[in-house]
């Protein structure tokens, strides 16, 4: 219970922080020197003080993606299986995606949430819309609240019409969508080489048939030591591709300790969903991760979920049968990609894995 408050008050509490439809950055904006206590995060006692400063992410060049020599592209292969084995986290470099359009997606989410407040309430919403902007997913479900507010977007299979979208980020949604699914499937084909299939296996298997981007915004906190810009979690897609702003504060945990991920120029960070790992029997790793609250800011990030979730279908994903054999059996039972992900939602991000809940 947040300061020994009740069901009832807790409930109240978080409505009525809901029923402004302005977000974290409302309080901000209020002015709030102190933040209330629906996000105030009890402390992190086994990880508090578990900090690996001298150990960095794997960095990929795509560059030499295209080179007809074999043992180039084999090095780009090799390098991809091991931070997905490892770290379930890589950076990738001469990704195609021209540095322009990334600076254009960050300002368009920071104009997005620096517009006039009547103008994006109207995009407020916990119903699931082609764009919705809210704060906290998992404001009725989780113990502790987040210091950021989100909007959410689904751009593949099906586009949203033009005047589905605000106006300040229309074009550009659009366009960095086009190459974040072009990179995407770039990415699974190498990850597929890097499991021993075909480099078309992933995508057949409909890894690339939905793309949803979340523009998050994480104002600058008075008291970022009491809660946390995105707890720790694991993601509940096949793979995510993360533009980050230069601020930092993503950490990735490694052998049970902190790693930071900073921000490199141009650079973007991939990463294995639970999905991934699910469906190659534990071969990937869905590496949970968090974002710290920080006294600077906004920080601005631009997540891209390769999942089908607001697809419902009724198609089964378990390990895979090319990977498994008498001494590797399958660990997990199949299940839908919107069972897992309406699974994951409802939990909500309480620090625990919801992998665990699907194992055999």
């Amino acid at each position: 219970m947040e300061g020994g408050a009740t069901t009832n008050d807790r409930l109240h509490e978080r409505k009525a922080f809901d029923d402004t439809k302005a977000g974290v950055k409302g309080l901000v904006d209020a002015g709030v020197a102190k933040i209330p206590s629906l996000f105030h995060h009890p402390p992190d006692k086994s990880l508090k003080s578990s900090y690996l400063g001298h150990v960095s992410i794997p960095v990929i060049d795509l560059s030499d993606i295209g080179n007809k020599d074999q043992s180039t592209h084999q090095e780009i292969v090799s390098k991809i299986r091991e931070a997905s084995e490892t770290w379930g986290f890589f950076q990738v470099v001469n990704h195609g995606i021209p540095v322009s359009v990334l600076e254009e997606i960050k300002d368009g989410v920071m104009n997005f949430y620096e517009q006039d407040i009547e103008v994006k309430r109207e995009f407020y919403t916990r119903q699931p819309k082609p764009f919705a902007y809210n704060s906290n997913f998992h404001l009725y479900s989780s113990p502790a609240l987040n210091w950021r507010d989100t909007f959410m977007c689904y751009l593949a299979p099906n586009a949203p019409k033009p005047e589905d979208l605000p106006e300040v980020c229309r074009v550009i949604l659009h366009e960095y969508g086009k190459h974040v699914m072009k990179l995407g499937i770039t990415l699974l084909e190498l990850l597929s080489e890097s499991l021993g299939l075909n480099p078309e296996h992933l995508k057949g298997m409909g890894c690339a048939d939905g793309l949803v981007t979340l523009g998050h915004y994480y104002p600058p906190c008075p008291e970022p030591e009491l809660t946390m810009g995105t707890t720790k979690h694991s993601d509940n897609d096949f793979l995510t591709v993360l533009l980050q702003d230069h601020i930092g504060g993503l950490q990735v945990l490694y052998r049970d300790k902190w790693v930071d991920i900073p921000p490199v120029p141009g650079a973007l960070v991939v990463n294995i969903g639970d999905l991934l790992q699910l469906i190659t029997n534990d071969r990937f790793k869905s590496v949970e991760h968090r974002v710290l609250a920080n006294y600077v800011g906004p920080r601005i990030s631009v997540a891209s979920f390769f999942s089908t979730d607001f697809l419902p279908s009724p198609k089964l994903y378990g390990p895979m049968k090319e990977l498994l054999s008498k001494d590797n059996p399958p660990k997990y039972r199949e299940t839908t990609v919107s069972e897992y992900v309406a699974y994951f939602n409802a939990k909500g991000l309480d620090g625990s894995s919801a992998l665990q809940d699907f194992r055999i």
